[in-house]
């Protein structure tokens, strides 16, 4: 052998007792791991298992507090949310209340201006009439001209009138008759034109103490359908009474006016009541009696419409307004 193959052969040996060196080594310590293991006290494991199931069932209870106390608040949360819905309705009622009050303000202002307004409309209505006066004072008695021989009383019998007015109306009816002791003939319609006597349709009334007796007895419950408009029956007086040979006045009882428009009311009045276009045919008194001035509830609009016409239509038919400031 030559000396070549004999170091060859050496370092193999060398190889494999490396090699059986750590195979022995290893499966040593796998034999020494297993005797540590079997050392070890198997009851530390089962207090790490102990703990870890206490922990658990702790865990597990407090999960149950918690949704415990979750349901708690829960439904004191819905508690609150009803207490808080409660109170949202109470304030939109409030807020509704408020709002009615406010709006009875607002009207109660409205009608309150209305009021003034009226008021000063009749101040100006008898400053202007007392400055155009041209009748001797002899003639005339509490502002009213009382030269006529025929007159005609055209009175509103509107539930208004007969429910709050009708014993004012009657006295003012008496005293219009005191101030004209003696004329030559009386009529009585309603503010439709309905007769108060259909056997004097169309005729005049003799004035007699006994006639004016049963006129002032029949006013008392006389209550034909009235629609609150003067118009139709100044009218009617107007072309059923004229005479270019009497002297006629109208005396016109009301407390408000329900009909369309003011100004086609005055312009038709003002062409059937002119002899030769110029000339007044009849004279146009108003006495104005403040019910919606004065009673709860009054129609305020169709007062003031009422004082508006009679009073134009009154000084353009030389007559006088004259408003009432009680129903007593």
């Amino acid at each position: 052998m030559s000396k070549k193959d004999t170091r060859v052969k050496r370092n193999t040996n060398e190889i494999s007792i490396s090699f059986l060196d750590v195979i022995s080594c290893g499966f040593g310590a796998i034999v020494l791991l297993l005797l540590i293991a079997k050392s070890v006290d198997s009851s530390f494991f089962q207090t790490k298992k102990h703990l870890i199931l206490s922990n658990i069932s702790a865990t597990q209870s407090r999960l149950f507090e918690i949704r415990g106390e979750i349901n708690v608040l829960q439904e004191s949360l819905r508690s609150k949310e009803n207490q808080l819905m409660q109170v949202r309705k109470a304030v939109a009622n409030l807020e509704k209340d408020l709002m009615k009050r406010q709006k009875n303000n607002s009207i109660f202002f409205d009608e309150k201006n209305q009021l003034e307004l009226a008021q000063q409309s009749l101040t100006d209505v008898m400053r202007r009439l007392s400055k155009s006066q041209k009748k001797s004072n002899e003639n005339i008695i509490g502002g009213i001209p009382v030269d006529s021989e025929y007159i005609v009383f055209i009175i509103d019998t509107s539930g208004s009138m007969s429910n709050f007015a009708w014993t004012r109306v009657k006295k003012e009816m008496i005293n219009i008759l005191n101030i004209y002791p003696k004329v030559k003939g009386i009529q009585v319609m309603n503010d439709m034109g309905d007769y108060m006597f259909s056997s004097f349709s169309k005729k005049w009334i003799p004035d007699t103490p006994a006639r004016r007796k049963a006129i002032l007895n029949r006013l008392t419950n006389w209550a034909p359908f009235s629609n609150s408009s003067p118009v139709e029956g100044i009218q009617k007086a107007i072309r059923q009474f004229y005479s270019s040979k009497k002297k006629i006045s109208l005396y016109v009882f009301g407390d408000d006016f329900t009909g369309g428009s003011i100004g086609q009311v005055l312009k038709v009045t003002d062409k059937i009541n002119k002899a030769d276009g110029v000339e007044r045919l009849v004279r146009i008194h108003t006495i104005g009696f403040p019910v919606h001035f004065q009673v709860e509830g009054g129609n305020l609009k169709t007062a003031t419409r009422f004082s508006a016409l009679m009073r134009e239509l009154s000084y353009d038919n030389n007559g006088t307004f004259v408003g009432l400031t009680g129903l007593e």
